[in-house]
Parts: C-alpha cells; structure tokens; sequence
C-alpha cells in the first residue's frame, strides 16, 4: 500500500489547550469559572470542528465588491464569504463583544469575553477584527460621554441577537500620514442645517460592510496637525441601506486577512456626529485603540495557539526515520521552543485583559491599572505581534514541505500574522509610544512594581531566579533609556524598538514564572518547564 501522509486534526480547541485552561483556573475564582466554562467548552467545540471544516471548505472564497447592479446603478455591495456570515451569528450569540459590556461577573468578564475570542477567532478568517472594532468603539463612546450615541449604537454593538447586532468602522487611515495621523486631510464641514458632513479619502478601510464608523477628519477652519482633528460618528448607509456621501472604490489586494473585506473610500458629503467635541480627535480615540491594540495581543496567542496545535498534532502523526517526529530529539525540541513563546503570549496578552477589566468595572486599584496600561498596551502588542511572525514561520516549517502548500491552511496562518506587527501601530510606532508612556507614568518604575508584585510568590529557587532576571533585565533597560536621554541625541529613539521588546519579554518572564509556582503548587510541572524554556530563547532584544 503507498504511503499517505495524513492530515493534522483539531479537537475542541478549549478542551486541548492546557495553556489556557491552566491560567483560568487561577485567574478567575472557582464559581466564575464553574459558570463560564460551559461557553468556552462550547466555542472550543465548533472551533475546532464546524467552524474550522466551514473554513477549509471556504478557502478559496473571498469577499467580492458589486459596485453597480444590472441597470448601471452604483451599489458598492460587498458579499461577504460563508465563514464570515457564520461568525456573525456565532460572534453574537456567543456574546464574544457583549460579555464585557454586560458584566455579570465584574472585573472577570474582561477575561472571560477575550478567552472567547481566543478560541473563536482562528476558525473565522479574522472576523475579529470588526468585533475588536466594534468593542473600540463602544469603549471610546462610553469614555467621551457622547449618551445619545451611546444610546444609539452601544445596545447594537453589544447584542446577542444576530439580526440586530453592529459591528463598526475605524476611518483612520490616509495616503499622506499613514501612522501620522496629524495630516489628515478629510474635512469635515457643517451645512445650513446644520449636519456635518465628511468628505475626503480614506485609503484603508477594514470591515467596509459594518453599519457605523468612527472616523477622524478636521473640522473646516480648525488649524493643521493632530489638535484641530475631531472623532466622528458615521452611519454610511440610510434606512433603505443606500450609501450616503460614500463611494467603495476598490478592496485591498492584500499579502493576507485576504476574508476581511479592507476598502478604500471616497467620502463625498456622509452625514456625521462629533462624539467628544471639534477638537483633540486623537485623543478621543485613544480608549478605542487601548481596546482594539489588546485585541491584536489577543489574536496573536490565538494564531500561535492554532500553529502550534496542528504542528503539535502532525507531530504525533507523521514518522521520520521509523519514529514520530514528536519522539525526534531535534524537533521535539524546537516545538518547545514555539510553545514557549505561545504561553509567553497568552499571560501577556491576558494581563491586558485583566487590567481592562479592573478599570471598566472599578473593582481594584484603578489608578495603577491605569499606569500600568498606558506603558503596557503598546509593549503587549509589538511584543506578541513579533511573536506571532515567527512562531506561525516555525510551524509552516514543522510540517515540511507540505506547510508549503496552500490548502494546508499553513501558508495562510504565516500571511495573517504578518498583519499584526502592521495594524494598530506598527513596531516602530508603538515602540515611540511605548517611550512617551514611560515618560509619562514612570513607566519603568511601574514595571518594577507589577515584576516585585509577581516574584513575591516564588517559593521556588529555580522559578526566584527567573524572577530576579526579569527584574535585572527591565532595571538593565531603564538604566540605557536614562543614559540615552542624557546624550541630548537620538540615540534613545533609534534604540526604542530594542528597549520595548526587553521590556515585554522580561515582563512575559515574569508572568510565566508567577504562574508557573502556581501550577506547582497545584502538582502540575508543565508550566515552570515553560518558563525554563522561554528564558533560554532570550529575554534582552537584540534587533
């Protein structure tokens, strides 16, 4: 009989990820968990089976742009794949955005809403990113105080109905900025009945099918660069679902997220609501991108968590040299590496969750949440978004020559994480963001804080002296930011990307370690193996 390689399968994806099932158990009090574990069983189910086998069905399927209909009508119509019309329902029914807004279980429900966008997104060709929208700007509504707004979209933005639930726009980004957003050239002005109305060009534009939008444009008359910018509110379609003042002109031929429906626009008069006054837009939006940048943290330990699943199960499947290749030293050893770096990223990207959760519902020290947010959300990200990149690079290469091939799903997983180093910021910039929190909060004092606060529970002296490197690795880097500061040049900008990445990998050491004497004191090993392993792939940045 010839030889047949076989496939890697998935399983419930909540029921085989012990990562995460470790760190809930000692995340969330037993009744929380007791409660919500049902749902996550749940999402881990279709997850692993009918959402996944709808997306390898699908694959070749894209959105497709309609812009006029058979009598010459301009529609700009985008039909949207199957995976994404099933993720819809899923998404809301679920509650993956509503669990944080409704609450039931405080500060928890941060967490248990991101594990569940954990799990579910993999399976749905990045219908997470108009949900991460959807919650940004939920959150930004609800920071500006706009209650009529509020009132309008946040029931929407967070129902569990899929026939009434929204998702929502982020009108950013332009051909002359980019990341600067100070030179944004879309105008808003304010007609004789005293609507204003948006025109200009934005040149990416994700989610372009969601029914409202918040957009930055420059009051007519307000002065250049980023103060004279204000936040609008969008709803670019009427009742009867016509554009208004908007034009579709083309989706984005991307390298990957190739399901999400990216566009640019014209905006030529679309009717819109200031949300927190004409002025200081950028700040407006700055609740929106804390929620949308740990979203991105979040999906970058769900792509590895999916990478190293299959590669974990192919492992199990595929012989070499008359032996499993998870029984090959060499490749047995790599896999360790790759998981590592997952669960460095999940106790990351879940610190974020946590913190978000204390400052929403006012339960905790609120003040040093918030501290330690604004110099942690932008260090999560770059950190876990490099991450992804090169674990999904490990396990296209772990399963050979056949991750090489499109409809092993492989090359798809490499393409989407590449996404996440770009979106919200690239590395660069939030590594210049990272710079001005520190200066802003103290930031490496902070650190310092939260690093002491995990290493007082290290009972153990191999997981105390993980701790201490930690430690010494973030005072190492706040030393070279005080002396590149001191040199009066650029030398501490030019060396931010490498001072960001030290922090948060030192930070992800230290999280590990926490958990890891936790786990040991549960008798379970696995955990501190982990954090073992992390430490030796390096924790100072070297590029």
């Amino acid at each position: 009989m010839p030889f047949v390689q076989p496939s890697p399968r998935l399983g419930n994806q909540y029921d085989d990820d012990a990562v995460l099932r470790s760190y809930l158990r000692r995340a969330l009090p037993p009744d929380v968990l007791r409660e919500i574990e049902p749902a996550l069983r749940e999402m881990g189910r279709l997850a692993g089976g009918p959402l996944h086998d709808l997306q390898r069905a699908d694959r070749l399927s894209e959105p497709v742009l309609v812009q006029t209909d058979a009598w010459g009508n301009r529609v700009d119509r985008v039909e949207l794949t199957r995976v994404w019309r099933e993720a819809e329902r899923v998404a809301a029914e679920a509650g993956v955005v509503a669990t944080a807004y409704e609450r039931r279980h405080g500060r928890h429900s941060r967490v248990h809403g991101f594990a569940l966008a954990y799990l579910f997104t993999p399976s749905t060709d990045f219908y997470g990113c108009p949900l991460a929208m959807a919650d940004g700007a939920a959150r930004a509504l609800l920071a500006a105080g706009a209650d009529e707004l509020v009132a309008r979209a946040l029931p929407r933005l967070t129902s569990r109905d899929p026939a009434r639930v929204w998702v929502s726009g982020q009108w950013m980004t332009e051909l002359p900025g980019g990341s600067d957003v100070s030179r944004t050239e879309t105008v808003a002005r304010r007609g004789d009945d005293g609507v204003w109305r948006l025109h200009g060009r934005k040149w990416f534009v994700s989610a372009v099918t969601a029914p409202m939008a918040l957009a930055l444009a420059r009051p007519e008359g307000n002065p250049p660069g980023s103060r004279g910018l204000a936040l609008f509110y969008v709803e670019p379609r009427d009742e009867d679902g016509r554009l208004q003042g908007v034009r579709v002109e083309r989706l984005k031929d991307k390298l990957g997220t190739r399901k999400l429906p990216t566009a640019e626009l014209t905006l030529d008069g679309v009717p819109a609501v200031p949300v927190a006054g004409l002025t200081d837009g950028v700040r407006a939006v700055a609740p929106m991108l804390n929620v949308t940048r740990t979203w991105n943290a979040i999906t970058a330990a769900a792509l590895m968590r999916r990478g190293v699943a299959l590669a974990t199960d192919h492992a199990a499947r595929r012989e070499a040299f008359g032996r499993p290749l998870r029984d090959l030293p060499l490749h047995a050893d790599t896999l360790a590496g790759v998981e590592a770096e997952l669960e460095a990223a999940l106790h990351l990207a879940f610190r974020l969750a946590e913190g978000l959760g204390v400052v929403e519902s006012g339960d905790g020290d609120v003040a040093g949440e918030t501290a330690l947010l604004r110099v942690l959300t932008p260090i999560v990200k770059l950190t876990t978004a490099r991450q992804a990149v090169a674990v999904a690079s490990e396990a296209v290469e772990a399963l050979g020559g056949v991750g090489y091939i499109e409809d092993s799903g492989m090359p798809a997983l490499l393409r989407d994480a590449q996404v996440l180093s770009i979106w919200e910021g690239t590395t660069n910039v939030l590594a210049l963001d990272a710079l001005r929190a520190v200066a802003a909060v103290d930031g490496v004092r902070v650190l310092e804080g939260e690093l002491r606060r995990r290493a007082a529970s290290l009972a153990d002296p191999g997981l105390a002296a993980l701790g201490d490197v930690a430690r010494s690795t973030v005072e190492e880097a706040g030393r070279w930011l005080e002396e590149a500061s001191a040199r009066e040049s650029d030398a501490a900008e030019a060396g931010a990307r490498r001072f960001a990445l030290q922090l948060g990998r030192a930070t992800a050491l230290a999280l590990l370690a926490h958990h890891a004497q936790w786990a040991l004191d549960q008798g379970d090993a696995r955990p501190a193996a982990a954090a073992r392993r992390f430490a030796a792939n390096g924790v100072r940045a070297t590029g």
